[in-house]
Formats: structure tokens, sequence, C-alpha cells
């Protein structure tokens, strides 16, 4: 048996599965597909695929699955992703490019991969702690409060009321300003926390004799800052379409319970994430069955791509092993390029 033929007929049992959810048996690979040889070859092709543990028999019938390695060699073996069609990747972007912040691309996001591929769609939102700051305002709200707005690399835009303790005399809008230019020159291009480092050393700059009040106002202000930009914040990720498990729910083999429960725990798809960041950094990483690293997801395939918004994060799909690898990567792959241009903007 030639190995290209042999993958053939394994490309054959891998397509007809995912289309009919039915063991693939011999007659119905030369009714569906023009393999150019007989039977009786086909039926020993099959028979030298299960001896090498790519597809495998589910109960006694003529019919075969593929197993986990089957999936695996077939993803491997692809020349390339298809790509979307022009109509697809014109709604994809018309259906993004209508986000109004990070918030709404994430929900749009998911909810576009999760109808594109029927499956469960994921994504992490951009580390705010790894974003860097686009700009500063502040704005006098009373004697002693201000308005803080940062505005981040991701495009999210944080908004706090720094309550000062005392009377901040900055009472004009020239003094704000002045402050305001000078928070940004300390800010803007630079992480969060290194942001607030450097607004710290410049507070010694600021310190005064206790007779001016204002340059001590200054310094209370830098300071209130820095203790916001300084804040660790948690990493989030966002799921649409868990409901379509449920629809395939004859593909694990015992229950859905353990998957839904490792949904549940965001740590844990952020961990998953984050395991897969460097296989996806430059394509699409596909994890099949038992590659997963948490047990609970053994029974499931994921794929994901990275995108870039201020710093690097992942998004993706998670459903069945039988699942149309080829269609799912090429949604994933454009839909992450689509964000990354979006939050780039």
């Amino acid at each position: 048996m030639s190995d290209e033929r042999r993958l053939d007929v394994l490309r054959a049992i891998v397509q007809d599965y995912v289309s009919t959810s039915e063991p693939v048996g011999s007659k119905a690979l030369l009714e569906r597909h023009h393999l150019g040889v007989s039977a009786a070859t086909v039926r020993n092709d099959m028979a030298a695929l299960e001896d090498e543990g790519l597809i495998a028999a589910p109960h006694t019938s003529a019919g075969r699955i593929p197993t986990d390695a089957g999936y695996r060699l077939f993803v491997d073996k692809l020349s390339q992703i298809k790509p979307l069609t022009r109509a697809e990747r014109s709604a994809i972007e018309t259906f993004l490019s209508q986000s109004v912040d990070l918030d709404d691309v994430v929900t749009r996001t998911v909810r576009l991969l999760s109808s594109l591929t029927g499956q469960v769609a994921v994504m992490q939102y951009p580390s705010l702690n790894a974003a860097t700051v686009r700009h500063v305002e502040l704005v006098s709200l009373a004697a002693d409060r201000l308005m803080l707005v940062v505005i981040l690399s991701t495009g999210q835009v944080e908004q706090r009321i720094l309550e000062l303790g005392s009377p901040t005399h900055l009472d004009d809008e020239a003094a704000v300003a002045q402050l305001r230019s000078r928070v940004n020159e300390l800010s803007v291009g630079r992480r969060r926390a290194e942001a607030a480092v450097a607004l710290v050393a410049a507070v010694a700059e600021l310190e005064a004799p206790p007779g001016d009040a204002q340059g001590q106002s200054r310094a209370a202000v830098l300071r209130a800052v820095a203790g916001v930009l300084a804040e660790q914040r948690e990493d989030r990720v966002v799921l649409a379409g868990t409901a379509n498990l449920a629809r395939s729910s004859n593909d694990f083999p015992l229950t859905l319970s353990p998957v839904l429960q490792a949904l549940e725990e965001h740590v844990v798809l952020l961990r998953l994430l984050a395991s897969m960041d460097g296989e996806s950094r430059e394509s699409v990483a596909v994890r099949i069955g038992a590659e997963n690293p948490i047990s609970d997801l053994a029974s499931t395939s994921v794929v994901t791509a990275s995108y870039t918004a201020g710093g690097v994060a992942g998004l993706g799909v998670l459903g069945p092993t039988r699942m149309n690898y080829p269609s799912t990567m090429a949604a994933v792959r454009a839909v992450a390029r689509y964000v990354t241009e979006i939050l780039n903007q």
C-alpha cells in the first residue's frame, strides 16, 4: 500500500465521518469517493490503517472511525488551509468593524466564531498588565477630587475618581493641563507597571517645602495615578456557543459533565490558551483529544490562533474531535487576523 493512497483513504474516512457521524465502510468509500482501486484494496488499506492506530471499529461492524492519531495525521497533512470565500471575509470584517469598544469586539468575536464553526468559541481579553499606556486624561471635579481616564494600547478605557483627601490647589485649567502633560510624558508608551514606577520616581522632583501647596498637590496626584496603574488585573476569557456541545453529545463517550465543568473554570481556559500560544503565534494551533493537557478536555479538540492588541492573546474554538478541521482552522485564522487589525487601528 502506497503512503499516498493510505492518506487518501484516511482523508475520505475523516471527511465522511465528520459529515455523517456514522462509521465508514469500504463500500461507502467507493460510492462517495473516486479512489480508483477495488473494494478489496480499500479493505486492505483500512486494515493497515487500523493496525497503525489511525482508525478503529467502535463496535463489531464493517465501519471504522478516525482515532485521535488519525485526526492528527489528517491535520498535519493538510497541504494548506482552505481560505474563506470573499463573501465570508467581507461578512466577518463588516460585523467586527461595527464594534464600539473592546468589550463589544470580544462579544462579537465569540458570537461570530461560534456561528461560523458550530462549536464553543473562547476569547481571551488582551492582558491589561501587558498593555501600554496610550493616553492619560485628568479632569478637575472638585477641590479634592480629580477624574482619571487611562486609555490603553488594547483599546480599553479605565476611568477612576481620585479622592485626594485634601484640596488639590489645582483649581485652574492651566495647572491641570501642565500636570496632565507631565503624567503623559512619564506614562505613554510604557506598560502600566513601568509607568507607575516612573511616576513614583518623579514625585521627588515635585515634593516642595510645606508652604508650596500646589507642588504638594501635584505630588499627591502623581502618587494616586501611579497607584491605579500599579494595580494587577486578572486576565479574563469570554465564551459563546456552549449549547452547541449538547448537539454533539453523542460524540462524547461518557458524559458532557467534565467538559462543561472545565469550561466554567476560566483559569483552566486561560492556562489552555497560554499553553497553545507558542504554537499559534505564527499560524493556527490544534490540540486533539488526549493531546490536551487538561484531563477534562481529553474528549475534545481545541483550535486556536493568537491576535495582537498591545500584547499577544488567544482566541479559538473547542468541540468534539469529530470536527471539520479545515473550515474551523480557516475561520479561526481569519477572525484572529481581523481582530488584530481592528484593535490596532
